[in-house]
Protein backbone atom coordinates (compact mmCIF):
# COMPACT_ATOMS: atom_id res chain seq x y z
CA UNK A 1 0.00 0.00 0.00
CA UNK A 2 2.57 2.47 0.93
CA UNK A 3 4.94 1.80 -2.62
CA UNK A 4 1.49 2.70 -4.00
CA UNK A 5 1.31 6.13 -2.50
CA UNK A 6 5.02 6.43 -2.76
CA UNK A 7 4.96 6.01 -6.25
CA UNK A 8 1.68 8.32 -6.64
CA UNK A 9 3.05 11.06 -5.01
CA UNK A 10 6.96 11.20 -6.73
CA UNK A 11 6.19 9.23 -9.75
CA UNK A 12 9.05 7.13 -8.95
CA UNK A 13 9.25 3.45 -7.70
CA UNK A 14 10.30 3.08 -4.44
CA UNK A 15 13.76 2.09 -4.21
CA UNK A 16 13.98 4.85 -7.41
CA UNK A 17 16.98 7.26 -6.81
CA UNK A 18 16.57 10.72 -6.00
CA UNK A 19 17.83 13.09 -8.10
CA UNK A 20 20.62 15.05 -6.56
CA UNK A 21 19.60 19.04 -5.89
CA UNK A 22 19.94 20.85 -9.11
CA UNK A 23 20.36 17.28 -11.07
CA UNK A 24 17.79 17.70 -13.69
CA UNK A 25 15.39 14.68 -14.01
CA UNK A 26 15.35 12.75 -17.04
CA UNK A 27 12.71 13.66 -19.94
CA UNK A 28 10.51 10.41 -19.10
CA UNK A 29 10.45 11.17 -15.18
CA UNK A 30 9.81 15.05 -16.11
CA UNK A 31 6.51 16.34 -15.11
CA UNK A 32 4.28 16.61 -17.84
CA UNK A 33 3.48 20.09 -19.61
CA UNK A 34 0.29 21.91 -19.35
CA UNK A 35 -1.25 21.39 -22.73
CA UNK A 36 -0.91 24.41 -24.98
CA UNK A 37 -1.04 23.69 -28.16
CA UNK A 38 -4.48 25.41 -30.19
CA UNK A 39 -5.50 22.09 -31.46
CA UNK A 40 -5.78 20.22 -27.98
CA UNK A 41 -9.94 22.06 -27.33
CA UNK A 42 -9.88 23.65 -23.74
CA UNK A 43 -12.48 21.56 -21.94
CA UNK A 44 -15.91 23.28 -20.06
CA UNK A 45 -18.14 26.14 -20.57
CA UNK A 46 -17.37 29.98 -19.60
CA UNK A 47 -19.32 30.45 -16.28
CA UNK A 48 -19.65 26.84 -15.61
CA UNK A 49 -18.60 25.21 -12.67
CA UNK A 50 -16.14 22.72 -12.10
CA UNK A 51 -17.69 18.81 -11.90
CA UNK A 52 -20.91 20.59 -13.76
CA UNK A 53 -23.36 19.42 -16.02
CA UNK A 54 -22.37 17.92 -19.49
CA UNK A 55 -25.30 19.65 -21.73
CA UNK A 56 -25.48 21.87 -18.88
CA UNK A 57 -26.61 25.90 -19.48
CA UNK A 58 -24.31 28.58 -17.98
CA UNK A 59 -26.52 30.14 -14.91
CA UNK A 60 -28.53 27.50 -14.83
CA UNK A 61 -32.09 26.66 -15.80
CA UNK A 62 -35.11 28.56 -13.74
CA UNK A 63 -37.46 25.46 -12.79
CA UNK A 64 -41.49 26.33 -12.76
CA UNK A 65 -41.92 26.61 -8.97
CA UNK A 66 -45.35 23.95 -9.45
CA UNK A 67 -43.18 21.49 -11.10
CA UNK A 68 -40.77 20.84 -8.27
CA UNK A 69 -38.04 23.71 -8.56
CA UNK A 70 -36.88 26.44 -5.44
CA UNK A 71 -39.76 28.21 -4.21
CA UNK A 72 -41.47 30.24 -1.12
CA UNK A 73 -44.70 27.63 -1.21
CA UNK A 74 -45.11 24.36 -0.76
CA UNK A 75 -44.34 21.79 -3.80
CA UNK A 76 -46.53 19.93 -5.99
CA UNK A 77 -46.67 16.18 -5.91
CA UNK A 78 -47.97 13.79 -8.18
CA UNK A 79 -50.85 11.86 -7.20
CA UNK A 80 -49.91 7.80 -6.71
CA UNK A 81 -48.45 5.60 -4.39
CA UNK A 82 -49.66 6.92 -1.03
CA UNK A 83 -50.47 10.09 -2.49
CA UNK A 84 -54.35 9.83 -3.40
CA UNK A 85 -56.35 11.50 -6.09
CA UNK A 86 -58.45 14.27 -4.64
CA UNK A 87 -62.33 14.35 -4.40
CA UNK A 88 -63.86 15.86 -6.72
CA UNK A 89 -66.47 19.30 -4.86
CA UNK A 90 -67.49 20.49 -8.03
CA UNK A 91 -67.86 19.16 -11.50
CA UNK A 92 -68.34 21.54 -14.83
CA UNK A 93 -69.11 19.42 -17.92
CA UNK A 94 -67.68 21.02 -21.20
CA UNK A 95 -69.90 22.59 -23.82
CA UNK A 96 -69.96 20.57 -26.80
CA UNK A 97 -68.30 22.81 -29.39
CA UNK A 98 -70.92 23.92 -32.27
CA UNK A 99 -68.29 23.18 -35.08
CA UNK A 100 -67.51 19.75 -33.50
CA UNK A 101 -70.96 18.59 -33.29
CA UNK A 102 -71.29 19.34 -37.29
CA UNK A 103 -68.18 17.15 -37.73
CA UNK A 104 -69.34 14.34 -35.74
CA UNK A 105 -66.24 14.12 -33.50
CA UNK A 106 -65.68 12.25 -30.54
CA UNK A 107 -62.78 11.40 -28.55
CA UNK A 108 -61.24 11.77 -25.66
CA UNK A 109 -59.01 14.96 -24.18
CA UNK A 110 -56.14 13.96 -21.51
CA UNK A 111 -54.81 16.90 -19.40
CA UNK A 112 -52.37 17.46 -16.41
CA UNK A 113 -54.11 19.71 -13.93
CA UNK A 114 -52.08 21.07 -10.73
CA UNK A 115 -55.00 21.09 -8.05
CA UNK A 116 -53.95 24.01 -5.31
CA UNK A 117 -53.62 23.45 -1.21
CA UNK A 118 -57.20 25.04 -1.99
CA UNK A 119 -58.38 22.55 -4.01
CA UNK A 120 -58.76 25.22 -7.02
CA UNK A 121 -57.35 23.48 -10.30
CA UNK A 122 -54.35 25.98 -10.80
CA UNK A 123 -52.70 25.57 -13.90
CA UNK A 124 -53.28 23.15 -16.84
CA UNK A 125 -51.88 21.40 -19.76
CA UNK A 126 -52.96 19.31 -22.48
CA UNK A 127 -51.21 16.05 -23.07
CA UNK A 128 -53.17 14.92 -25.42
CA UNK A 129 -56.96 15.56 -27.21
CA UNK A 130 -58.35 15.89 -30.55
CA UNK A 131 -57.66 19.93 -31.34
CA UNK A 132 -62.00 21.01 -31.37
CA UNK A 133 -61.54 19.84 -28.40
CA UNK A 134 -59.12 20.50 -26.06
CA UNK A 135 -59.88 24.33 -25.57
CA UNK A 136 -63.70 22.98 -24.24
CA UNK A 137 -62.15 20.29 -22.19
CA UNK A 138 -59.64 23.18 -20.48
CA UNK A 139 -62.09 25.31 -20.00
CA UNK A 140 -64.21 23.11 -17.89
CA UNK A 141 -61.55 21.56 -15.59
CA UNK A 142 -60.44 25.02 -14.41
CA UNK A 143 -63.86 25.61 -12.98
CA UNK A 144 -63.76 21.85 -10.81
CA UNK A 145 -62.87 22.27 -7.27
CA UNK A 146 -61.66 19.37 -5.23
CA UNK A 147 -61.21 18.59 -1.62
CA UNK A 148 -57.53 20.00 -0.28
CA UNK A 149 -55.01 17.06 -0.24
CA UNK A 150 -53.50 16.56 2.88
CA UNK A 151 -49.76 15.44 3.55
CA UNK A 152 -48.88 14.72 6.98
CA UNK A 153 -51.63 17.41 8.12
CA UNK A 154 -51.04 19.87 5.26
CA UNK A 155 -52.88 20.82 2.61
CA UNK A 156 -50.36 20.68 -0.44
CA UNK A 157 -50.52 21.17 -4.20
CA UNK A 158 -51.05 18.18 -6.48
CA UNK A 159 -50.59 17.29 -9.94
CA UNK A 160 -52.82 14.55 -11.68
CA UNK A 161 -53.83 13.54 -14.93
CA UNK A 162 -57.59 13.94 -16.16
CA UNK A 163 -59.49 12.67 -18.63
CA UNK A 164 -62.58 14.28 -19.83
CA UNK A 165 -65.00 12.60 -22.31
CA UNK A 166 -66.65 14.24 -25.61
CA UNK A 167 -69.29 11.72 -27.31
CA UNK A 168 -72.08 12.50 -29.39
CA UNK A 169 -75.65 10.65 -28.10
Amino acid sequence: MQSLAQTALTGRPPGAAQPASGERLAESEAEPAPPSSPEEPELGVEGGVPGGVVGGVPGGVVRDPVEGGASDGPVAVRVGGTIKEPRKLEHVNPVYPDIAKQARVQGVVILECVIGADGRVAKVRVLRGIPLLTEAAVEAVRQWVYAPTLLNGVPVPVIMTVTVNFKLS
